[in-house]
C-alpha cells in the first residue's frame, strides 16, 4: 500500500496517514520508491518554518496538512525517461511517503526534479545524487550530510568575513548535529574559541564531544566569562534565549546569525535586541554563491574533503537506530517534536 505521512500545519503533533496510489507516469517522469530516510530536529525546523520558508511547497499535501521533507534514499521503481533506468538508486530530498514522482532531468552525477511546482523554490533541494548499493553508509549519510553541509557553509561564511573579528563563536543548541558539525570545523581552524550552550541534561554529552572549548548550561550564560567580542550562531530558535545572548554581550556581539528552530515552540519576535540585528542564514543561497565562486567541481571537492573527516569520526558519538513502518514513523516524529530523542542517537526510518 502506498501512503503519505501528513502533519497538521497548525499543530505539529497532529498527524495522519493518507492512501496515495502513484498516478500513471507521463513522458519524462520517474517514480521513486522511498527506501529509508533520517529524522532529526532539522525536519521539525522544516515544519515549523514550512510556510515562511516554503518548505511545504516541495511536496504539496491536502488543505491544512503538510508532507515534511526529509533526506534519504530511494530507488527507481518505474521510469518514463529513456536515460533513467529502473533500479537506479538516488539520495536526496524526499517526502515522508512511500513514493515520489519526479520530472527527471538526468545529469552527470544524478538527476534534477524539474516539476513545475518546484520551480522558484531553492534549487539545491531539487538535486538527487546517484549512489551505489552499498547501504552500509546510508545511516550516517542520511543523518548527517544535509546538516553538515549547513555547518560547512556557515564556517565558510564566517571565515570569509574573518570571523567578524570575534574571539569566540557561541553556538546555541550545542548538542544538535548541525552545531556539532560547525564546532568540529571551527575547532580545526582554531581561529576562535568555540563555546557551546546546551541544556543541563545535554551538558555531559556536549563536553564529551571534544569539539567545544567551553560548554555552558543556558542558565549559566549571563555570569559566564567568555572571551569577547563574540559571534552568536543560534540553532535553537528560542526567542528568550536569543535575547539572553544579546543582553549578555550587548555591543560586544559582533554578529548574530539565525539558523534553526530546535526549540520550535519557543520562537517569537526578535525586535528590540541590544547589539546587531539577527540575520537568517539560508544555506541554498550560499551554495549557489560558492558554486559560482569556486567554479566547476570546486564546491564538491572542498565540501567532500571536509565531510570525509567529519563522518569518519561520527560513529564515536552518534549511534544509528533503525525502525520501519507507519507506527514507528509516527512515534519517531512525535518524539522529535517533543524533543525526546537523545543527542547521541540518530533515527533512520523505512516505510
Amino acid at each position: 500500500m502506498a501512503w503519505d505521512f501528513l502533519v497538521a500545519k497548525a499543530d505539529l503533533r497532529q498527524t495522519r496517514f493518507q492512501a496515495a496510489d502513484p498516478p500513471p507516469l507521463e513522458d519524462g517522469q520517474v517514480r521513486l520508491a522511498v527506501e529509508n530516510f533520517a529524522l532529526t530536529a532539522n525536519n521539525v525546523t522544516y515544519a515549523a518554518f514550512g510556510e515562511a520558508m516554503r518548505y511545504w511547497d516541495f511536496f504539496p499535501g491536502p488543505e491544512g496538512w503538510g508532507r515534511v521533507p526529509v533526506w534519504g534514499h530511494a530507488r527507481v521503481e518505474a521510469s518514463a525517461h529513456p536515460e533513467v533506468a529502473v533500479g537506479r538508486r538516488f539520495y536526496g530530498y524526499l517526502p515522508m511517503s512511500t513514493h515520489l514522482t519526479v520530472q527527471a532531468r538526468p545529469g552527470r552525477a544524478g538527476l534534477v526534479d524539474t516539476a513545475p511546482h518546484r520551480q522558484g523554490l531553492a534549487a539545491a533541494y531539487n538535486h538527487y545524487a546517484a549512489v551505489d548499493d552499498d547501504q552500509g553508509q546510508d545511516d550516517h549519510r542520511a543523518l548527517l550530510q544535509p546538516l553538515f553541509i549547513t555547518s560547512f557553509l556557515i564556517e565558510d561564511f564566517l571565515d570569509e568575513h574573518a570571523g567578524f573579528g570575534a574571539a569566540s563563536v557561541v553556538l546555541t543548541s550545542a548538542s544538535s548535529k548541525t552545531a556539532i558539525g560547525l564546532a568540529h570545523l571551527l575547532k580545526q581552524r582554531a581561529a576562535t574559541k568555540v563555546v557551546g550552550l546546551t541544556s543541563p541534561r545535554g551538558r555531559a554529552f556536549v563536553e564529551g564531544l571534544g569539539v567545544y572549548d567551553q560548554v555552558l548550561a543556558y542558565d549559566d550564560l549571563p555570569g559566564a566569562t567568555i572571551e569577547r567580542p563574540a559571534v552568536s550562531v543560534d540553532f535553537a530558535g528560542d526567542a528568550d534565549l536569543l535575547r539572553a545572548v544579546h543582553e549578555t554581550f550587548g555591543e560586544d556581539l559582533a554578529y548574530s546569525m539565525l539558523v534553526g528552530g530546535a526549540h520550535w515552540e519557543a520562537g517569537g519576535r526578535q525586535g528590540g535586541l541590544p547589539g546587531p540585528r539577527p540575520v537568517f542564514f539560508f544555506a541554498p543561497d550560499r551554495i549557489a554563491k560558492r558554486r559560482q565562486d569556486w567554479g566547476p567541481g570546486g564546491f564538491d571537492q572542498r565540501y567532500g574533503e571536509a565531510w570525509t573527516g567529519f563522518v569518519a569520526d561520527a560513529p564515536r558519538w552518534l549511534h544509528a537506530r533503525r525502525a520501519q513502518g507507519p507506527e514507528a514513523i509516527a512515534a519517531a516524529w512525535l518524539a522529535q517534536v517533543n524533543g525526546e530523542t537523545r543527542p547521541d542517537v540518530g533515527v533512520t526510518l523505512a516505510p
